[in-house]
């Protein structure tokens, strides 16, 4: 029963987790067709690097990649459009070779992402890509079947994609252009499956995009009212899934509630500040073990004041959060932590009781060891 839970809800996890920015990428192409619509390739190359003690894994002398990105210009259909200068939105599909088989694999994911223009000429245009979503590796830490315990840093094959990119274009013609720029990769599972160090590569990229219609679509420009910088109460409940220290061990449940302030400013993002509350289970069981109950530092729970700010794009919000305890967990360690979170928002409203009703996934670390995933949903008042 326990396997078909675990299952069942990493499986909506992962749908959930997909289907928000694909929501976005379809409200951007509306009416306009193939007009703005490219194929970006490109080449990466870098190198794993050592993020913390505990990462023991040989590093390859050199990580190879591929980076295939179906984009869409938008447009000014939606007003959050125009507010964000008319970005590109994309679901890409990755895939890395680590340099080392027998201990990392190698890696294969998708990606729905965002770009941002950061500066643009005639020719020339500077931008910045925020991307997160699935990846599956072919190696992780085993015991048993294909032995691998050299792998300290991934404990599952399916993990969580983050990709973050920046690249300079040089536009050839309305449909050809060469890219060449950074990026950083990160996956891990969110603690789902110990171990879970993940593995960060950076380094650089080279290539090319092509657009069938044009590169640059004719874009709307209307006189926008502006949005009142209101405040707002907001309460979000979630949960998460851990497991154990020991590989393999069992799965317990994390409850999450937040409350805070948030204040709209320019628009088209919420500045937010308030009160931290997570119960976990798996650090009461700990105590017990070893005969102990909780008392003084021994807290099954933690709390924290939390401070960030939410990047809004029409119903979807990409929030990023910093945390500093003041209650911690069971030989704790960590004074600070960071959260970046993915809204989607089933209720806007500008006038009435109720303005907001969202859902969100989130992902927790300390600096760059992730802690946990987190679902749920929140409310705004």
């Amino acid at each position: 029963m326990r396997r078909n839970f675990t299952t069942h809800s990493v499986f909506c996890f992962v749908c959930l987790y997909l289907s928000l920015p694909i929501h976005t990428i379809a409200q951007a192409g509306e009416g306009r067709g193939r007009s703005g619509f490219g194929i970006e390739s490109s080449f990466l190359g870098g190198k794993v690097f050592k993020h913390e003690k505990k990462f023991t894994l040989p590093i390859p002398a050199f990580t190879a990649g591929a980076d295939v990105n179906f984009t869409w210009h938008t447009y000014g259909g939606k007003d959050w459009e125009q507010r964000r200068h008319y970005p590109r939105i994309g679901i890409a599909l990755a895939g890395i070779n680590y340099g080392i088989d027998s201990v990392y694999g190698t890696m294969a994911g998708v990606y729905p992402n965002i770009t941002f223009p950061l500066a643009t000429g005639n020719r020339l245009e500077w931008t910045f890509r925020l991307g997160t979503g699935i990846s599956y590796v072919t190696n992780r830490y085993s015991r048993t079947e294909r032995v691998n315990t050299v792998n300290v840093a991934i404990g599952a094959h399916v993990n969580d994609l983050i990709m973050l990119r920046t690249d300079f274009s040089w536009s050839l013609n309305k449909h050809w252009s060469l890219n060449a720029g950074a990026f950083v990769n990160h996956i891990s599972n969110g603690s789902v499956r110990k171990p879970n160090l993940g593995i960060n590569v950076a380094g650089a990229s080279v290539g090319f995009a092509y657009f069938p219609v044009t590169s640059r679509p004719a874009i709307l420009h209307r006189e926008l009212l502006p949005l009142s910088n209101r405040w707002l109460f907001q309460v979000r409940s979630g949960m998460s899934l851990v497991s154990a220290n020991t590989h393999g061990g069992p799965m317990y449940p994390v409850y999450i509630s937040t409350a805070y302030v948030s204040k709209r400013w320019r628009n088209v993002n919420k500045a937010f500040a308030g009160l931290d509350y997570s119960y976990h289970p798996a650090l009461l069981a700990q105590l017990r073990d070893n005969g102990m109950e909780p008392q003084g530092a021994k807290q099954p729970y933690k709390a924290a004041v939390v401070a960030g700010n939410e990047f809004i794009m029409g119903r979807v919000g990409i929030g990023t959060q910093v945390g500093a305890y003041l209650v911690k967990g069971y030989l704790q360690k960590e004074d600070v932590y960071e959260k970046v979170s993915l809204n989607y928002y089933c209720v806007q409203r500008e006038a009435g009781m109720l303005k907001e009703v969202f859902v969100y996934i989130s992902l927790k670390a300390h600096l760059n060891v992730a802690e946990m995933g987190e679902l749920g949903i929140g409310v705004g008042l």
